[in-house]
């Protein structure tokens, strides 16, 4: 009857204590999977993640969630280490109408582009940064009046061969 009547219920410094490790370790292993080292383009392990966020002395907030602190430690973490967010991998098929004005349009906004094929239409696979992605979809959707297509073939680009390094 206690927690009906003050609508709280305690949560001892245990449960809390590893309430926050496990949320601590759930953002390493978002982090870990959202980037790479940009040198090797190699994913980082989320005990190296773990391992940076205790030497940024790194608190978790319990009341943010773990996607939107991820964010926050990446930002955190490039200061001091080599670190970025791994590229997504998309393919594009625009009508050959919309395909060479709408191609200028998304330059600036790719990072590699991996093939191009234009014959009835432009098909592109090409590396984008990941912040990137709405405006992409938004533009290609809204030029092409829906007949262009946008696939997301990875999200993150990874060398082959190895997934996982120390």
């Amino acid at each position: 009857p206690q927690i009906l009547s003050k609508g709280e219920l305690q949560v001892s410094d245990k449960e809390r204590h590893t309430q926050l490790e496990q949320m601590f370790r759930d953002i390493a292993t978002i982090v870990a999977d959202k980037c790479v080292n940009p040198e090797t383009k190699r994913p980082y392990t989320v005990i190296l993640i773990e391992r940076a966020m205790k030497d940024i002395h790194y608190s978790v907030k319990p009341n943010k969630s773990t996607k939107q602190q991820a964010l926050e430690v990446i930002r955190q973490l490039k200061e001091t280490m080599q670190i970025e967010r791994a590229h997504m991998r998309l393919r594009f098929i625009l009508p050959a109408k919309e395909g060479k004005k709408l191609k200028e349009k998304l330059k600036p906004l790719i990072k590699v582009v991996e093939s191009e094929d234009f014959q009835e239409q432009l098909e592109m696979v090409c590396l984008v940064d990941p912040g990137c992605f709405r405006e992409i979809d938004e533009l290609i959707r809204s030029e092409t009046k829906g007949k262009g297509t946008l696939e997301v073939l990875s999200l993150k680009d990874v060398e082959e061969g190895d997934e996982k390094l120390e």
